[in-house]
């Protein structure tokens, strides 16, 4: 299994932007973080990139449940979402697979 999952849409780079928070907003998450990477490449080291924001995502209710569960989970919080503009054409949304992230911490409470 991948550690991420992904899927790529014909929509211009802000409407899929758009598209993923209103997603998000559906299933209950909240974006509480968003890095603009190529802002922040070109400011920071002057180097062009394409269209790549990272938004971090949280569902409050599942992070409540997985922070007492296992107290260190938070370093895995928030979700980050990915919406980068594709150098072959179109945009592709990833994020993390939560499957195998949570695998990874060993705990059968949060698989």
């Amino acid at each position: 299994m991948s550690y991420y999952i992904a899927c790529k849409t014909a929509l211009p780079f802000e409407a899929a932007l758009a598209r993923v928070r209103e997603t998000l907003a559906a299933e209950g998450f909240g974006v509480l973080t968003e890095i603009d990477v190529s802002a922040t490449l070109k400011t920071k080291i002057g180097a062009e990139f394409r269209p790549y924001r990272i938004l971090g995502a949280c569902n409050p209710t599942l992070a409540h449940r997985a922070l007492q569960t296992e107290p260190h989970i938070g370093t895995m919080l928030p979700c980050n979402v990915i919406v980068q503009e594709m150098p072959g054409g179109g945009v592709e949304v990833a994020a993390i697979n939560p499957v195998e992230s949570m695998r990874s911490v060993g705990s059968t409470a949060l698989a």
